[in-house]
């Protein structure tokens, strides 16, 4: 029995808008307010979806519960499967001592706090957010600034400002990816339309940044390396948003800026080094020196992923492992069962392409970085179960959807990022 769709059940779109809304004000009390744990937070605005979607816009319960079920799945795969893998990538770098490396490299470049917020809070942090994402930049680049002098609260309001801009497209661009699942729009062309209109934040962001922490007329005094790391950042962030898709855009564009900011800064300096009043002074060994063949070592990983990303993304890549290994199959009992407000049956059709989807692009990284860091295989897979111990909790928030057989309504989707 087919079930039509209602776009205004209260007769009053204003009433629907609030009814929708609903799920998403849910999870907004529960973190904001009560206080509660990412986990239980999602599961009541979960419930409180199905629930919307059955009293209020009618859905049956049968159809409201296979929609769940059909959310499950997708945030099982590729979702989780995603944030899993990076997880993973992320912890064989740090535990490998590869990330102390990788901020000596970031943390020597320069004293100047101005050029230190550039370089870390506002170009790694798009690396990072664009491999890890599900705030971990924030986490990792506050830190990092903390640990060379920086006030913990002041760094980690820093960060979170420049996390704005890579944010759109998140780790491995799962934004843009959800956005099209809801949607039913092509991936390529949000990531086109995001890559279109962010680059413009992207270009102001850092000398907003950089007025934050020092003023306007200081910030001023390093305008040359400010135009330098927005103006690359933006170019690059359009460019592969454009052309690459959405997987990549803040790793080319945060590694891209750091790489023009670095060699610009050999270049040229600012007339006078900028640091706070009555600052602490760094906690970073300035007697541990690291080769350029360490240096790159650490990095490696992340050069690997960027090109294993990119080869995944290619057509005929993808077109041959989805020819290997990809499985699609009708959700019984949902597919072609609700009919939009066009009339037209609606198809729900889930796609299991494990060895195409993106993180098994990481999951390869991960394991060849296991030799490139001189990790044994048994402390790997020892780590990869560590993983999961971590997400344990995290995880099953990531599954836990309402959708609806009409991608393109405002309610009936709702996927709790958290």
């Amino acid at each position: 029995m087919n079930w039509i769709q209602p776009v205004d059940p209260l007769n009053s779109l204003t009433l629907s808008l609030l009814m929708a809304l609903l799920p998403i004000l849910a999870i907004f009390w529960a973190l904001a307010i009560k206080k509660m744990k990412g986990h239980k937070a999602s599961l009541l605005a979960t419930l409180t979806a199905i629930l919307v979607a059955t009293v209020v816009y009618g859905m049956p319960v049968r159809l409201a519960l296979l929609s769940f079920g059909h959310g499950v799945l997708y945030g099982l795969f590729p979702i989780c499967w995603i944030v899993i893998t990076v997880i993973f990538l992320f912890n064989i770098i740090v535990k490998s001592g590869q990330f102390e490396v990788i901020k000596y490299s970031m943390a020597s470049i320069t004293s100047d706090r101005r050029l230190q917020a550039l370089l870390i809070a506002f170009s790694f942090g798009s690396f990072l957010e664009g491999t890890a994402g599900f705030g971990a930049p924030v986490a990792i680049t506050a830190a990092m600034l903390v640990s060379l002098g920086f006030n913990a609260f002041y760094a980690a309001g820093i960060c979170l400002i420049a996390n704005t801009a890579p944010v759109a497209f998140g780790a491995i661009g799962i934004p843009i990816t959800v956005a099209a699942q809801v949607s039913g729009l092509p991936e390529m062309a949000i990531s086109q339309l995001v890559g279109r209109t962010l680059p413009i934040l992207s270009l102001i962001l850092p000398f907003y940044l950089i007025v934050l922490i020092s003023g306007f007329k200081r910030s001023i005094e390093v305008l040359p390396a400010i135009l330098m790391t927005g103006i690359s950042f933006a170019f690059l962030q359009w460019f592969s948003s454009n052309y690459l898709g959405p997987a990549l855009p803040d790793i080319i564009a945060g590694i891209g800026s750091i790489i023009c900011l670095t060699v610009f800064l050999r270049f040229w300096k600012p007339k006078t080094i900028w640091r706070f009043k009555n600052e602490p002074a760094p906690v970073i060994s300035t007697e541990i020196k690291y080769s350029n063949r360490q240096i790159f070592k650490a990095w490696s990983p992340f050069i690997l992923l960027t090109v294993l990303i990119i080869a995944w993304g290619l057509g005929p890549v993808k077109a041959v492992l989805d020819s290997l290994g990809s499985i699609r199959f009708a959700i019984p009992g949902l597919d072609n069962i609700i009919i939009d407000n066009e009339g037209q049956l609606v198809p729900h059709v889930y796609k299991f392409n494990f060895l195409s989807a993106a993180g098994t692009a990481i999951l390869l990284t991960a394991l060849l970085t296991v030799p490139i860091t001189g990790m044994k295989l048994n402390a790997g897979m020892k780590l990869f179960a560590t993983t999961l111990g971590q997400l344990k909790f995290p995880i099953p928030p990531r599954m836990h959807c309402s959708t609806s057989s009409n991608m393109q309504r405002p309610l009936l989707l709702v996927w709790i990022p958290w």
